[in-house]
């Protein structure tokens, strides 16, 4: 692996910390201390701004604008959407002695800023000394509500070192943010009021005539400004020497599907509410759900007295801030949004969620919090109409899941990604399936998730071909999840997902047509099902042809194996990203292979295959993959553990743990990668305590590291809490709540109890 890490933030096992601000890491500190609780998203720009680079960003989840783009050819997307930027509650100014602060140019001595997620509360503090020699000690604080989702605060606290005096501050809301991407902002018509302490802001958006309330009641006493986009409060407020002052502000940003008069009204009630709550009283009740949260989904890790601390005291941080950045970034609040590739820290990517949430930040959910597992599903349901209409525009029937979307139309204009790629609608399919598997939920299969394999399955059957010379079915003209090759045929991975999912849906309409015949009725009546239709995917399933050699090795694609071979290990740390350094096509003209396609479907119907298959191809593909993509790591990670191979394991996790944090694709300062950074949890459970959920009952396979000394995690399985504690002499498993469980553990039929059953380590 040729990509080395950017260390820059101190080692905590709660925190992240910078010390020193440092102009060279200034969007990549932006993003890593990016806040959100699922309703809206903040990055860790500074809040009176100022020459340093930055993308100043605040988002809300869902608002998005769009705009047209030449169509040459049928199939391709005439128009796009794009998350943007929202309500600025940040904006802050504040002047000493004439001097405007500017920590691009003010002179800030002692700089520190620190993200706490036991809090989520981001603190920032350093002493500005002013050209006429005062020092003033400035703190901000901000946090973003996890339980009332449309609250924000600010605090900034001042305290004069040297000298007692007044301080101009500036305090307001703007909806003038510009989006980056395409140079403009994209907030339209807009009603601005200010009123003694309290600022009011309603926008609407240009093209989706989307419209969202933000408003502030605040500290500071001044004279309150509306106007355009934007609505301050001008004051001052008196210093004395070694007495902090203290400003907060209270923001709402609302955005409910209202508009007009209704959403304004809507507006200022909570404002009143949000005001009837001190920032501490919702700082102790932020704590408590952190607590909660923490109490099913912390990983606790222990180095052994033989071991560098410091190496896995940077692994529990990573895994930390893995999981809290996914926790805020998506906790079930909503059945409406997705997970963002970039959540909302970032505008790369467009704030799009891919096929990355069902077959990679699903799991995370589903052993922490099934109700948001289910949500994420429901996602998918309620964008169904627009997966209908894509697969028109494709010539097929059924459903075709967009690769990029918000809103759940196809939003990529990239025709070899929108129209080639098939693993958004079978990750769909497998999504469906393993949620159902390890939660039990048939009520959800046979309200929701029966019509949306059908769809998919149709979309399938007239997607795929039949070889000339094979007689075996495949899909032709498709880019498998190694997006370094595109235009293939047979692509195994494609292939084989096709194949599960058209059994699938096969034996879910079958098994309600037995056991739920009014349900089934209805489906094929709202669905035109013919009778012959799952006879047809079976036939195809059955046929579906799949590239592998007698000894078990899977041809990634046809003609693979003749591709020129790249040395990937000698490529120049300083050409990466490789989209950026190398020419669109250059990179196609190889073996090198993105991230996992053949090693991601033995990663997930894992029990399907035996262990010398996923050794062969394991060897195989592991030195052919460079790892551009973000997902990558975690999946080599849990298979090297998975086959013994725990120094290559351990070296991924770490990679894919702190792939934002140590800024291994140079590529952190657009936002960091939220569906990846569920792989980070998936890379402890999954690699090294070897959970595998795809077979009948739950497995665990424990293989500790070396370097730890123990590894402490929890599971929700079917309203049971499962703890976990691996050590270096076995592993203990116990049940806190719930009726016994039968599992398998290192191939052996156990059963949990609330008695600790302990494995010694074989």
């Amino acid at each position: 692996m040729a990509k080395i890490a950017d260390t820059y933030f101190r080692t905590d096992p709660w925190k992240i910390i910078e010390e020193g601000f440092d102009p060279a890491h200034a969007r990549v500190s932006e993003s890593v201390f990016s806040l959100a609780n699922e309703s809206m998203g903040i990055r860790g720009c500074f809040d009176e701004g100022g020459s340093a680079d930055s993308l100043r960003g605040a988002y809300i989840n869902g608002v998005y604008d769009a705009l047209p783009i030449g169509r040459s050819y049928r199939g391709i997307i005439d128009h796009t959407h794009f998350m943007i930027p929202a309500a600025d509650w940040l904006l802050t100014r504040l002047t000493l002695d004439g001097e405007t602060l500017d920590p691009g140019r003010s002179d800030c001595r002692e700089f520190r800023r620190e993200l706490d997620m036991r809090a989520g509360t981001l603190t920032r503090t350093f002493v500005w000394h002013t050209a006429s020699g005062k020092a003033l000690r400035l703190t901000f604080i901000r946090f973003l509500d996890m339980i009332r989702r449309e609250r924000a605060y600010q605090r900034i606290v001042m305290e004069a070192l040297n000298f007692s005096g007044e301080i101009g501050v500036v305090t307001g809301l703007s909806f003038g943010l510009v989006h980056e991407g395409y140079g403009r902002c994209f907030w339209g018509e807009t009603r601005a009021e200010a009123r003694g302490n309290r600022l009011m802001l309603q926008s609407v958006t240009l093209a989706s005539g989307q419209e969202v309330f933000a408003g502030a009641v605040t500290d500071l006493s001044g004279i309150p400004c509306a106007e355009g986009k934007e609505a301050l409060l001008t004051g001052t407020v008196l210093l004395r020497e070694g007495e902090p002052r203290r400003l907060d502000k209270r923001c709402v940003i609302l955005f409910t599907g209202r508009h007009g008069e209704a959403l304004w009204q809507a507006g200022l009630d909570a404002l009143d509410a949000a005001e009837a709550v001190s920032p501490d009283e919702a700082l102790v009740a932020q704590r408590s759900w952190w607590d909660a949260r923490w109490a099913t989904s912390d990983i606790r890790i222990e180095a052994a007295d033989d071991s560098s601390e410091s190496d896995v005291a940077a692994e529990q941080q990573g895994v930390r801030f893995c999981s809290f950045q996914l926790a805020q970034t998506y906790n079930g609040g909503s059945m409406r949004h997705n997970i963002g590739a970039k959540g909302m820290t970032g505008e790369a990517y467009n704030g799009h969620a891919f096929w990355d949430t069902e077959s990679c930040c699903l799991p995370f959910y589903l052993f922490t919090d099934p109700r948001a597992a289910r949500d994420l599903l429901l996602f998918r349901y309620n964008t169904l109409p627009q997966a209908l209409e894509r697969a028109k525009m494709l010539d097929c029937k059924g459903a075709c899941y967009p690769i990029a979307t918000l809103n759940g139309e196809e939003a990529c204009s990239l025709w070899q990604h929108a129209s080639l790629q098939l693993q958004p609608s079978t990750a769909v399919a497998y999504g469906i399936w393993h949620y159902v598997h390890v939660t039990g939920d048939t009520d959800f299969l046979r309200d929701y998730g029966a019509e949306m394999l059908l769809q998919i399955a149709r979309f399938l059957a007239g997607r795929v071909g039949r070889g000339a010379q094979t007689g075996k079915y495949g899909f032709f003209g498709v880019m498998g999840p190694d997006e370094f090759h595109m235009m293939v045929n047979n692509n195994a991975y494609t292939n084989y997902m096709g194949k599960r999912t058209l059994a699938y849906a096969a034996d879910v309409l079958a098994g309600m047509r037995e056991t739920q015949p009014e349900a089934f009725a209805a489906l094929a009546a709202k669905t035109a099902l013919a009778p012959g239709e799952p006879d047809e995917w079976r036939t195809i399933a059955d046929g579906m042809y799949i590239p592998v050699g007698g000894d078990g090795l899977i041809e990634q694609h046809d003609g693979y194996f003749n591709l020129p071979h790249t040395e990937i290990n000698e490529i120049p740390v300083s050409e990466f990203p490789l989209y950026d350094h190398w020419s669109y096509d250059r990179i196609y003209r190889t073996d090198m292979i993105k991230q996992p396609d053949v090693l991601m479907m033995l990663y997930l119907y894992n029990a399907s295959f035996p262990e010398e298959v996923k050794r062969i191809n394991y060897d195989f593909y592991q030195p052919r993959t460079i790892h551009e993509s973000s997902l990558s790591p975690a999946i080599h990670s849990i298979l090297a553990a998975e086959l013994g191979k725990m120094d290559e394991a351990v070296r991924f996790f770490g990679y894919a743990t702190r792939l934002d944090l140590d800024n291994y694709n140079r590529n952190t300062r657009e936002g960091l990668h939220t569906t990846s950074i569920a792989m980070a949890w998936a890379n402890i459970v999954y690699g090294f305590a070897g959970l595998r959920s795809d077979g009948e009952r739950l497995r665990f396979a424990p293989r500790l590291p070396e370097r730890w000394k123990s590894l402490r995690f929890s599971v929700v399985y079917r309203g049971r809490v499962i703890r976990v504690r691996m050590e270096r002499e076995g592993t203990a498993f116990r049940l806190e709540e719930g009726d016994p469980l039968p599992v398998v553990i290192a191939d052996r039929d156990r059963t949990l109890t609330r008695e600790e059953l302990f494995i010694p380590r074989p």
